[in-house]
């Protein structure tokens, strides 16, 4: 019997041929794999990234937070908002495809106003009273606002396009961030935009970005395990990746030599050790036997700069 796994890498890979491709992967997810629904645990999983870069900000920088720019919008800008509610003047958040709207806006600050009104929005920030006021306004009366109007009033320029191409200020950015981004970018394409940040980023600002260092296919598929992508070789992984939902393998070390090698001094890693035993399970491909298996069974981290 095929995997689960297999059926939607193959699926995937079909779907990136297609005009339009990333709205159809979006409405694949949305209908069969189940995997776009702003859940109680995404919502929660955004809300302590969000913690995390504005920690990071607040420990490595004697800045106030009033610019920022955001690496892979997403569906839901949960990451964003947080910024506004938190005081931030321009919000900037790039994606290289058009997958939030005003719908999915509307659904974020749903949850926002539930978990405030459930006092738990407090477990991730304080809200400044009059952002919340703007959230409050805009579910009372949604059709009083375009998607735009609706950007416009939370502080948010969203900008569809190649965020290496992006025509901001040099050293204007307090605060550059990603959430489970890296890992979907190639190396040469992470390679300018690195460069691109490098530009934008205030002298006294900072980058934090999250890397999800697993196979995201275990994600959906429980019968393989966070490392299985590690045993194929480069030809055969290029045969089963695709361009929708891209994973480039890197371990951190391998991030690690970039920044090195663009002269981006690396503040702080926070990194997850993984699992070790698991790792273990799997019959690495040659490539990866060059590498300390500690390196290797790191499954996420924090990149502070």
């Amino acid at each position: 019997m095929i995997k689960k796994w297999v059926l939607k890498a193959i699926v995937q890979k079909t779907i990136s041929f297609l005009p339009g491709s990333h709205r159809i992967n979006f409405l694949f997810q949305k209908h069969i794999t189940k995997g776009v629904q702003l859940s109680e645990y995404y919502f929660e999983d955004r809300l302590i990234h969000a913690r995390k870069h504005l920690a990071n900000f607040d420990q490595y920088s004697e800045r106030k937070l009033e610019t920022t720019l955001e690496l892979g919008t997403g569906w839901y800008p949960v990451v964003p908002i947080t910024l506004f509610l938190r005081g931030a003047e321009q919000i900037n958040t790039v994606d290289i495809s058009g997958l939030t709207d005003k719908e999915k806006v509307l659904t974020t600050i749903d949850w926002f106003l539930k978990y405030h009104e459930q006092g738990k929005l407090a477990e991730y920030l304080n809200p400044a009273a009059e952002r919340l006021a703007v959230l409050k306004k805009i579910k009372k009366n949604p059709s009083n606002y375009t998607f735009q109007e609706m950007l416009d009033a939370l502080n948010i320029q969203y900008t569809i396009m190649d965020i290496r191409k992006i025509e901001i200020d040099q050293g204007s950015i307090d605060l550059v961030h990603s959430n489970n981004t890296f890992e979907h970018v190639y190396p040469e394409v992470l390679k300018g935009i690195l460069e691109k940040f490098k530009t934008l980023v205030h002298p006294q600002g900072i980058q934090s970005h999250f890397i999800d260092m697993s196979d995201h296919f275990a994600h959906f598929d429980h019968s393989i395990n966070i490392y299985n992508f590690l045993k194929y070789s480069d030809k055969t992984w290029d045969r089963i990746d695709n361009s929708v939902q891209p994973q480039n393998r890197w371990r951190l070390s391998e991030y690690e030599e970039l920044y090195d090698s663009l002269g981006i001094s690396i503040t702080a890693v926070d990194a997850r050790p993984g699992d070790m035993q698991l790792l273990n399970t799997i019959q690495l491909d040659d490539k990866y036997h060059s590498f300390d298996k500690k390196d290797l069974a790191i499954s996420h981290a924090y990149m502070v700069s």
